[in-house]
């Protein structure tokens, strides 16, 4: 028998329901390839102002909670009698100075996740997850036995150095993973970010410096007084830059054809990202150690409630980020009084259940 017999002539006619579901395929294949960045679902005054009351009510608590007695009504006192007694001593030496180097750390790991999750057009990731915090210890570590009577200015230099050459490693063992595969990425940096942390701490443990490591791995407010948080300013100075060049930042993120279409250098702006949240992230770690999870649940719950773009959104992931800080800090002040629980431990309690929740949310989302 032939092989090219009448059967094999034979037209075959696709059925309706075959038709039914290809034109469905092809319009969710249509409706996914159109797919718009997230817009605002409230209005974003709305927002700033329900954050800007909620950090105002969270200073004033943070101003009032200490193992040292303190009282409002002595502060009124001096201010009538323009005389300085304990109360405003507390309040000028350490109140002030820890609730303000709190709401500048707050705000500049916002803001610097948000930099980097746009940057590498990943929402699941942040400095701690792109190996920028750990670099940043590892080369703060190095410096300080290499040249312990160094200036803090060339220790901040030396950290900034490492953090941006950690990130250029991960930047360079991630660029062949296809960007549908967003979750491999931030997976990558966690264990990028173990294996520097496990080399620092093999160092500290050779050179017995473990007790002055761990300072800079668990972030801790305890120890800010007037005098030792000014560095931190440096980070409010960043985040009024990211501010200005927020526009050119939200094109980049929008892919490379569309920067080159627009005139928008890629490689500069991203450089110039990356070169913000690596210095951030080591004033960070250099003033008050690391604080992870901030830069990535921030941004990620702000642009949810107002979209993508990001000179609207950036106020609003600085103000929430001073908040959660402030938040849990006072948490930490208050659990164990008259002791306290670091930072860095409760919001990664909190960090990482946020973590899991946006993980296992996002696959149903897409």
């Amino acid at each position: 028998m032939s092989l090219f017999s009448h059967r094999a002539h034979t037209s075959v006619k696709p059925s309706s329901s075959m038709s039914a579901d290809s034109s469905s395929w092809q319009r969710a294949a249509d409706k996914h390839s159109s797919i718009e960045p997230r817009r605002a679902t409230l209005p974003p005054w709305l927002i700033n102002v329900g954050s800007l009351i909620l950090m105002g009510l969270l200073v004033l608590l943070s101003l009032s909670i200490g193992v040292a007695d303190f009282s409002w009504s002595g502060i009124f006192h001096s201010l009538l009698d323009q005389s300085a007694n304990s109360d405003s001593s507390l309040l000028l030496v350490s109140r002030i100075p820890r609730t303000v180097a709190i709401i500048l750390t707050g705000v500049a790991m916002a803001v610097s996740g948000m930099i980097i999750q746009v940057v590498l057009k990943n929402r699941f990731v942040e400095p701690s997850m792109v190996g920028a915090t750990q670099s940043a210890a590892l080369g703060l570590l190095i410096v300080s036995l290499l040249f312990p009577a160094s200036a803090l200015i060339i220790k901040m230099g030396v950290a900034t150095f490492s953090a941006v050459i950690g990130m250029m490693v991960f930047m360079a063992l991630i660029h062949r993973i296809p960007p549908t595969d967003f979750l491999m990425i931030p997976l990558i940096g966690i264990v990028f970010g173990g294996i520097i942390e496990a080399v620092t701490t093999f160092i500290a443990y050779q050179t017995e410096t473990l007790q002055m490591l761990s300072v800079w791995q668990f972030g801790d407010f305890s120890g800010v007084l007037a005098g030792r948080y000014e560095l931190l300013w440096l980070t409010g100075g960043l985040c009024v830059l990211a501010y200005i060049i927020a526009d050119k930042l939200t094109i980049v993120g929008l892919g490379d054809n569309i920067a080159l279409n627009l005139g928008i250098s890629k490689r500069q702006v991203t450089w110039l990202g990356v070169g913000m949240v690596a210095m951030m992230s080591a004033v960070v770690v250099v003033t008050v150690g690391m604080i992870p999870f901030i830069g990535l649940v921030v941004p990620n719950i702000v642009s949810r409630l107002m979209g993508d773009k990001l000179r609207r959104s950036l106020p609003a992931v600085a103000l929430l980020g001073a908040s959660a800080v402030l938040l849990c800090d006072i948490i930490g002040r208050s659990i164990r009084y008259p002791f306290e629980v670091p930072v860095a431990t409760v919001f990664g309690v909190v960090g990482t259940v946020l973590f899991l929740w946006l993980l296992l949310r996002a696959p149903a989302e897409q």
